[in-house]
Order: structure tokens, then C-alpha cells, then sequence
């Protein structure tokens, strides 16, 4: 990847990171993660953060979907560290309590508990076929999303552009515009962000039919989203528990699970494809 391109993710990269709000993120995780665990109480399917899923067969021209694309509070930024700030300071489990009195977070309060759950999130063991890792700067993004492509891959990143300046999240009806347009990236590596004192991303890649689309919306109150949405063709290796099988009505492996990704969310995938 060349300077200009290098520069062009930085730009990206912290536009990105001015939407990100850590308190919010970590209800996003819990929406979007593989690793459901069943000891948890089931989510309340009239929380409209979980109108991101679709089927594969409402992506056509004219098509109606409820979607809400959440809205983030730029004053509650967190900072992207540099590698050589972002490797000395652990990122473990272990270390949580030392992490707590680092940062000056009471143990057992709401940020405690979100640092907590993005350790442990980034230390669940991938699934079949998927590559995973959590990227805490700029530097490992990078790197470790080649790795996912291959040393000598040149990469593209993408994300959900929202084209009006809104303030506030809303559910609503949003109607596809454009015929949607398939990027056919024969792999891509989505990065989420996490609730953390500074910039985290877990990122994660599966080897299973993934398909990207490039989808225009509109929404009941004029609002215009070029969002990035990826359906994901096999689910039999998903956990039963997954939040997008209570919402969709469906079960691992029976048919394919789509979401919008949020305005936040990173999607990179080999440079020779479209992009947005």
C-alpha cells in the first residue's frame, strides 16, 4: 500500500474514530459478535439497535426495510494511540485491575464492566474458518489485516457514509434507491469498534460465502445513507443464541443472515474490486 493510500485510511480512519462513542459500542458488540453466551438474558426484540439484520432477498430496488443507523456523540471520542503507546500498556484480561487504576476507572462501574467484556471478547478463541484479532492502533490494523490478505495484498477500506448531517439516531423506513451493487471481494475483513479508554477494533474474517453490498437508502425523512451491508451465506457454525436468528426468525445454517454495518464499522477487502 502506497503513501497516498496510507494517508487516505489515516483520513478515513479518524473520521471514523470521531463517530465512535465507547458506551454505545458496547451494546453494538453484543449485536454483532458470534460468541452469545446462553447465560445471558435474551435481548428485548423491540430495541430498535437490533434493526440492522435483513434476508438477502429484501435487497432489491424499491425495497422497504426498518433500519436504525446509530448517530455517535463526537465529544466522547476516544484517542488512537500510537503502536509504540498502545504496546506498552497491557491488553489482558490478567491485567484488569492494573488497567482500572491506570486509567483511574472505579472497579464495577459501567466502564469497568465494558473494559472487562472487550477483553474478553477479544481473547473468545475464532470460530471454524474465521480469522479474528483486535487491533488497538493504527500500526496492527494494518498489519494485521494483511496478514488476513497476505503479506504482498494491496487493500481497500470502506464504511457506511451517511450523506446528511444528523444529530440524532432514528428508527425508521428507509427505501433502496439504487439497484444494490455487489462488491465480489472473495473475502473482507470487518472491524468493529469496542468500548475501551482509547481506539479499539475487533476485526474478523470469515473462509465461509460472504457477500458485500453496496446499497443506497433513503428514509422516510429524506435522510440519504450509501451504506455497506454484508450477508453471510453460512451460518451453520453461528451460535444458536445469536442475536440475528431471534430478530430474523431463522436457525444456524438455514438461511443466510444480512446486516447494514454502522457508520463506525471498517470494511477492507482486496483493491482490484469496487469500492464505495
Amino acid at each position: 500500500m502506497d503513501s497516498s493510500g496510507i494517508s487516505s485510511i489515516i483520513f478515513l480512519l479518524a473520521i471514523v474514530i470521531l463517530q465512535s462513542f465507547w458506551a454505545a459500542s458496547a451494546r453494538e458488540m453484543k449485536n454483532m459478535h458470534h460468541h452469545h453466551s446462553s447465560s445471558e438474558s435474551k435481548p428485548d426484540l423491540n430495541d430498535p439497535e437490533l434493526q440492522i439484520f435483513f434476508r438477502v432477498d429484501d435487497l432489491k430496488l424499491g425495497g422497504k426495510l426498518p433500519i436504525y443507523f446509530p448517530i455517535k456523540d463526537l465529544s466522547s471520542a476516544p484517542p488512537l494511540l500510537s503502536r509504540e503507546e498502545a504496546d506498552s500498556i497491557p491488553f489482558s484480561s490478567a491485567h484488569l485491575p492494573k488497567l482500572l487504576e491506570r486509567f483511574s476507572i472505579s472497579d464495577g462501574s459501567p466502564q469497568a464492566k465494558a473494559m472487562e467484556t472487550t477483553l474478553n471478547h477479544c481473547e473468545f478463541e475464532p470460530m471454524k474458518g474465521e480469522s479474528k484479532f483486535c487491533a488497538t492502533s493504527l500500526e496492527s490494523l494494518l498489519d494485521s489485516t494483511r496478514s488476513v490478505f497476505g503479506s504482498k495484498s494491496e487493500f481497500k477500506v470502506a464504511t457506511t457514509i451517511h450523506l446528511n448531517k444528523n444529530s440524532t439516531s432514528l428508527l425508521q423506513n428507509y427505501t433502496i434507491v439504487e439497484n444494490p451493487i455487489e462488491i465480489p471481494a472473495p473475502r473482507i475483513v470487518g472491524c468493529h469498534p469496542l468500548p475501551y479508554p482509547y481506539s479499539v477494533f475487533y476485526c474478523h474474517s470469515q473462509e465461509s460465502d460472504n457477500k458485500l453490498f453496496k446499497v443506497s437508502l433513503m428514509g422516510e425523512n429524506g435522510w440519504r445513507v450509501e451504506a455497506l451491508g454484508i450477508c453471510h451465506m453460512d451460518t451453520s457454525q453461528w451460535d444458536s443464541d445469536h442475536v440475528a436468528f431471534l430478530v430474523l426468525n431463522t436457525q444456524p445454517g438455514k438461511s443466510p443472515v444480512c446486516h447494514f454495518f454502522p457508520a463506525d464499522n471498517l470494511v477492507w477487502f482486496p483493491s482490484q474490486y469496487e469500492t464505495m
